[in-house]
This record gives C-alpha cells, sequence and structure tokens, in this order.
C-alpha cells in the first residue's frame, strides 16, 4: 500500500474539538496555525486565503459544518445551525466546488439525521459527533485520494523531467499530498529526479510562497521564474510537462484554475508541451456544462496595488481564476484514471462524468 513521505507539517486537522489549519497567508516565514471553534472565523479565513486550493477547501467545509452545530442545545437550533452553516459556508469562495461538495456531503448527512429522529429521540450530541465522524472519513479519503493522483501520474513522467507549475497545489491545497505536485513529492520519496520550474504567480505570489516553499522542503530542485518569463521557458525548450491543479472542472472538460493558467496552456500547445490537470473527482462538476457556466470570484484591487500602487482614479480588474479551454489539456488525472476531454477520449470522459452523477 503506498505511503505518503512526511514532509513536515499539516495543513489541516481536527483535535480537542477544534479545528487547526496552517495560516497560509503567513508562509513561507512563519509556520504557524490558526484554532478554529465557530463558523464565522473560518469563514473570514477562507476568504483571505488562510486556507486555499479547492481539496483543502472541501475539507475545512466539512470540518466548519461540525463547528456550526457544536453549540446547539436542542434539535431545533441544532436544524437551523445546520442550514446557516451550509450556507455561509458555501457562499464563502464561489469557484472552487470542492467547499460546496464537502459542506454538502455532512449537511446531507444532518438531514438525514434530522428526518429519522423527532424531538424526543434526537440526541444533539450523538448526532454532532456523527458528523464529525464522516468529516473526518471525508478528509482521509481526499487524502487517499491524493496518492491516488499521484500514482496515476507517474508513468506518464519520466526520470529527469522538467515541469513547469502555476500557483499551488500540493500539500498545502489539500488534505494530503497534493495533487498537482504529489507526483513529484511522490516520486522524488522514490529516488526520481525532477527539476520544477514554479511560476511566482501574481498578484499573491502563491508559487513564489507556497510552491517553492513545499517543494524546496522536501529537497526537490525547484526555481521561481515571473509569470511573464514562462514563455520563453517554453519556447527554449526548457519544459517537457505544464502540470496543474484544478478549482472546477466542467462537464466537458474545461478547467478553471489560478488566473494565468489560460494562458501559459496556450503557450505549451505552440510549443508543443502537454498540459497535466491533476485533481480528485471532488473537483468535477457534472452539473456544469461547460467553462462559461463556471462562477469566477473577482477579488479585492488591494491585492493587485498593493503598497506602491497607483490608485486615486485607477480601477483594477483582479480576477482570481481563469478558465482552459479542454483542447488545450493534454490529460486530466483523478483519483480513477487518466482522461482527455476531447479527441479520441472524449467518449470516455464523457461516461466517467456521467458516473459521477450517478454516485
Amino acid at each position: 500500500m503506498t505511503s505518503a513521505p512526511d514532509l513536515g507539517f499539516t495543513t489541516l486537522r481536527w483535535a480537542e474539538g477544534k479545528l487547526f489549519l496552517l495560516d497560509q497567508t503567513k508562509l513561507p516565514h512563519v509556520q504557524e496555525e490558526m484554532e478554529f471553534e465557530r463558523v464565522a472565523p473560518l469563514v473570514d479565513a477562507i476568504q483571505r486565503l488562510c486556507v486555499r486550493g479547492a481539496p483543502a477547501l472541501g475539507c475545512a467545509g466539512a470540518y466548519g459544518m461540525v463547528l456550526g452545530v457544536a453549540r446547539a442545545k436542542d434539535r431545533a437550533q441544532w436544524a437551523s445551525d445546520l442550514k446557516l452553516s451550509a450556507t455561509t459556508l458555501s457562499e464563502a469562495r464561489p469557484t472552487a466546488v470542492n467547499l460546496v461538495v464537502g459542506v454538502q456531503h455532512i449537511q446531507g448527512l444532518g438531514e438525514r439525521l434530522l428526518a429519522s429522529q423527532g424531538d424526543a429521540s434526537f440526541d444533539v450530541a450523538a448526532a454532532t459527533a456523527k458528523l464529525l465522524e464522516h468529516a473526518i472519513a471525508f478528509h482521509k479519503a481526499d487524502a487517499a485520494s491524493c496518492l491516488e493522483i499521484a500514482e496515476n501520474t507517474l508513468p506518464l513522467l519520466f526520470d529527469g523531467a522538467r515541469v513547469l507549475t502555476h500557483c499551488n497545489a500540493g500539500a498545502l491545497a489539500s488534505g494530503g499530498l497534493g495533487t498537482a505536485l504529489a507526483p513529484l513529492h511522490l516520486g522524488h520519496s522514490r529516488g526520481m529526479k525532477f527539476q520544477v520550474y514554479a511560476d511566482e504567480t501574481r498578484p499573491l505570489r502563491q508559487g513564489a510562497r507556497l510552491t517553492a516553499w513545499e517543494l524546496a522542503r522536501h529537497g526537490v530542485p525547484v526555481s521561481v521564474l515571473p509569470d511573464s518569463a514562462a514563455a520563453s521557458l517554453l519556447a527554449d525548450g526548457g519544459v517537457d510537462f505544464v502540470m496543474v491543479g484544478s478549482d472546477r472542472i466542467a462537464a466537458n472538460g474545461d478547467v478553471a484554475n489560478k488566473i494565468g493558467t489560460f494562458p501559459l496552456a496556450v503557450i505549451a500547445a505552440r510549443f508543443g508541451v502537454p498540459v497535466l490537470v491533476l485533481a480528485p473527482a471532488t473537483t468535477i462538476d457534472p452539473h456544469c456544462r461547460g467553462g462559461a457556466d463556471i462562477p469566477i470570484e473577482q477579488r479585492s484591487a488591494d491585492e493587485i496595488f498593493g503598497a506602491d500602487g497607483v490608485r486615486d482614479g485607477v480601477e483594477a480588474y483582479n480576477p482570481a481564476f481563469d478558465v482552459t479551454p479542454k483542447e488545450f489539456v493534454q490529460h486530466i488525472v483523478t483519483e480513477h484514471g487518466v482522461f482527455q476531454a476531447h479527441g479520441e477520449g472524449h467518449e470516455a470522459w464523457r461516461v466517467y462524468v456521467a458516473s459521477l452523477t450517478k454516485a
């Protein structure tokens, strides 16, 4: 059985009735956990990107639902808190579908418990414990899917591969080893050699702050480059694979990921470099027909202007994500295998997405 290498940090964990999150806004300089006992501070942390990455958001959402009902005194309050928590958490960030999946997974269980028990028989503490049991299982399932994604991707790579990535899709972005970085971590632990190039990922520099920190502490060779230098690196033949994660994959195979992924995929296609999108099945939204239907989060202008930007009379366009059409993606790798959403692989992809709808 595959086991994950120890990276020396934990992105999120549950202990002593609280949710603990590694505060990613303080990385790479300070490694510090935040603790949560209520939903409102957790939502604030999600919106401030203290925790980010679609799979990690799914896990945080599941645990957040437990926090939401933990103080209920009776069945009526428990039911009310369950509904309110689901709404509040689901709306925290609109693009990452895993957040909603995690919330709805626990909400659905809570609603079934309510439907099966009346006021007299409903045990608030027992019901909350059942939600926690399922939130922990959801977290463990995400960790398991990370390893399966890594195993499914490694046969596509080779020893000495040069990989370009964008944003952070590693252990910091998931409940386990990560998505796009998972095969690099796993392969490295088995003696494979990689050279990783991490786009800095403006404006919040997740590549420079998070991906570089995560890979370097595990001993994976990594170089940070300005986003605008990626085209030159690809043109010079310095990249064998572009590997990214995703925040939502539409039913037709269009991929929403951190802003800057779309132009990267277009340039990679120009120079014949395959683009691999690695994500768990929870990132696939079978009810979203195509990229045009994916909601794109717009973030504050402050992220662009910073401390030294001109602000008077100047507005900002700051989408957090863009959509890469399926034609620019060579493979989508999930815990269930390797897929192609266009060309000869289209039918297998369609059948796979349909199976997720029935699950």
